[in-house]
């Protein structure tokens, strides 16, 4: 051997890859000892065996397929450059290695030389990598989930809080308006019925027979003022704590309207005359008529109040094979156009309602009297011209 051979030997056996060549039809000439040691195999049990033996299916397969291809066509089918693959060692435990494969002319023949590098560690490591960025990701992904679900919660929080200090404003208002409208609303007719009875003993006395009529009057219709009160206090406790129940049965609409504007005529003012009409032909009505009746009073009470004497009121209702509609117009006072948006509001008073007497609670009942029987309500106003109300109801 030759001091270059000697060298050359020196390198292959002490290298750290491993080193094997094979002849044109696959079988191992030659393996260095870095080879063995990856495979687990001694020289003598892979020299002169096919260079398949070290591989796992399906490259096992692959590679007998490039031998039978260079025996059928004498043209040589490497299986690659760099290539990373998978080797067996004797044991029959898979390794990772990348392969490098070299035809060379030798001695007037060609042969293969292939360079193994393992993979192991660098794939064990790489394995490694992708295991902590999947927990790194999963946790980003935790801590996100978390991150935007304390988000929510906060804004739940902050829009619940909000809802209550909302609630809380409006209650105060609520408590305000009706502190207001209960001192003077109460402290007005009670004034009137003190001073008209002292004004009674007096008249009385002297025999006075008119004031005392007069004034037995204003007692009267102060009475009146605190009963309507009480009783619209009366049916908002009872919408709020869900006590009205409705009890809809047939009933003639003509005949309850006309005992409704009999019985309200009474109450009008000097001159004031209401006008009922009825559309239609029929009469019968599903609602309910205890409910209707106290809605259809309230509308009508409220034109007497805001209208002046010497006006008409016009009493209306129609029926069609799919609605009722009760409609009640005056030409009194009218309801200024930004007070619109408050006007269902419980103890809200237009601003233009001044010493007449209210207690701001009598449109909130008829608006959920009317949802609770299935309708709505509608209306126009005017200041100084005209208040339409509408109830409609479907049949």
């Amino acid at each position: 051997m030759t001091e270059k051979s000697a060298l050359l030997y020196a390198i292959i056996e002490n290298a750290i890859d491993g080193i094997i060549t094979i002849d044109e039809r696959g079988l191992i000439e030659s393996i260095n000892p870095a080879a063995c040691a990856l495979f687990g195999y001694s020289i003598d049990e892979v020299i002169g065996k096919n260079v398949s033996m070290l591989m796992p299916r399906p490259d096992k397969d692959q590679h007998d397929e490039y031998i039978a291809r260079f025996q059928r066509t004498a043209s040589p089918h490497i299986i690659g450059k760099g290539r990373d693959v998978n080797g067996q060692k004797k044991d029959g435990t898979l390794f990772p290695f990348r392969l490098g494969v070299n035809e060379v002319k030798y001695s007037g023949r060609t042969i293969y030389a292939g360079f193994i590098h393992d993979l192991s560690k660098e794939k064990e490591a790489e394995s490694k990598i992708l295991h902590y960025a999947s927990q790194l990701e999963k946790l980003v992904e935790e801590r996100t989930n978390s991150l935007q679900k304390s988000v929510t919660e906060l804004q739940a929080a902050k829009e619940s809080v909000s809802k209550s200090l909302e609630k809380e404003i409006e209650l105060n208002q609520l408590k305000s308006r009706f502190v207001s409208m209960a001192s003077h609303e109460f402290r007005t007719p009670l004034s009137s019925i003190q001073l008209s009875a002292s004004l009674i003993e007096k008249y009385k006395s002297q025999s006075d027979d008119i004031n005392v009529s007069k004034h037995v009057s204003k007692i009267k219709n102060s009475v009146g003022n605190l009963t309507t009160i009480l009783d619209d206090f009366l049916s908002l406790e009872r919408l709020e704590a869900g006590k009205i129940e409705t009890n809809f049965t047939k009933f003639d609409m003509v005949k309850l309207a006309e005992e409704i504007t009999e019985e309200m005529q009474l109450m009008a003012k000097k001159d004031q005359n209401i006008i009922y009409q009825h559309t239609g032909l029929h009469s019968m009505v599903l609602l309910d008529q205890n409910l209707l009746r106290n809605c259809i009073i309230n509308l009508i009470s409220n034109s007497i109040k805001y209208s002046g004497e010497n006006t008409f009121i016009e009493f209306n209702t129609e029926l069609t094979d799919t609605e009722c509609s009760i409609t009640v117009r005056d030409n009194g006072i009218g309801i200024p156009e930004i007070d619109h948006k408050h006007l269902f509001e419980p103890f809200f008073r237009a601003n233009n309602t001044g010493n007449i007497p209210g207690t701001g609670l009598g449109l909130n009942i008829i608006l959920r009297y009317v949802n609770l029987m299935g309708g709505k309500v509608d209306f126009k106003s005017l200041v100084n011209q005209k208040t339409v109300f509408t109830l409609n109801f479907p049949q």
